[in-house]
């Protein structure tokens, strides 16, 4: 018993100097963000309304007649929300696929099992999705399967590299949203006020929700995004003269944040874009 209590006394402070040392050792640098080319914006917009259409084009917002759910369930779903999970990493999605896949296999064998991919939400899943399949790395989008982790990468690259990250936060009444920009949204009881307070949480889970912007237009900024009614769905965000979004009625989630995408506008290919931009 003594033996056992010694050695129980030395692992336990082994652990303290161990502590004490990662607070005491230098943070070491962390790898600054790298830059894209203007076709890599291009081609993330493209695939965000490639997988729209393959949902059927369904569309949700003020005036819209409200949509039916279930369409995750689909046949034709399964393998898309299962490359949408494969898009983040695999300790996040492991149970996830696990589960679904049995429910799916059950399904296939004639013992119907409701619920494929009812559980859980895959919203974030699919922006990871987007993200890989457009062709940027981890290192500039980190995949998660919850919107507040891949939130919490951006605004962190953010604060330490603010002329190279590929991703600015802006208040929604700050930027009027553009093609590829990321409109999100808080769909807790209390709703963060603004992303200047989502750091103080950092690393904590929050449920949230992001759109893909794919177009806007005078008084609307049509976006696009995941497990919304059960499908790939083009939300439409009301705006002001401006561009800027509007608040939402009672009950739906608070956009607190617009997402600037900066993906082919950073250097080098800033003059080559803008260049371009003006040809047009």
């Amino acid at each position: 018993m003594r033996r056992t209590a010694r050695s129980a006394a030395r692992l336990a402070s082994l652990a303290l100097l161990l502590a004490a040392a990662a607070c005491a050792a230098p943070a070491s640098p962390r790898e600054p963000p790298i830059a894209y080319p203007p076709s890599v914006r291009a081609r993330m917009l493209r695939i965000a309304e490639a997988e729209w259409a393959e949902w059927g084009r369904l569309a949700a917002g003020p005036g819209l007649p409200h949509l039916s759910s279930g369409a995750e369930g689909a046949i034709e779903a399964f393998p898309r929300v299962l490359a949408y999970w494969r898009a983040v990493p695999e300790e996040e999605a492991t149970s996830a696929i696990a589960r679904n896949r049995a429910r799916w296999s059950a399904e296939l064998g004639g013992t119907p099992r409701e619920g494929v991919w009812s559980e859980p939400a895959w919203s974030a899943a699919f922006v990871s999705y987007v993200m890989r399949a457009a062709g940027v790395d981890e290192r500039e989008f980190h995949p998660s399967a919850s919107h507040a982790f891949y939130l919490d990468a951006i605004l962190r690259d953010a604060a330490e590299f603010p002329a190279r990250a590929p991703f600015l936060p802006h208040d929604p009444a700050g930027r009027a949203p553009e093609p590829g920009d990321l409109i999100c949204a808080d769909r807790s009881r209390r709703p963060l006020a603004s992303w200047r307070d989502r750091p103080a949480e950092a690393g904590r889970f929050r449920p949230m929700h992001c759109d893909i912007v794919l177009r806007t237009a005078p008084g609307v900024a049509e976006a696009v995004g995941g497990n919304v009614a059960d499908a790939v769905t083009l939300t439409l965000y009301a705006t002001d003269a401006a561009g800027m979004v509007l608040p939402r009625g009672p009950g739906e989630p608070v956009v607190f944040a617009i997402i600037e995408n900066r993906l082919g506008r950073l250097p080098p290919f800033q003059p080559a874009l803008i260049i371009s931009e003006r040809r047009g």
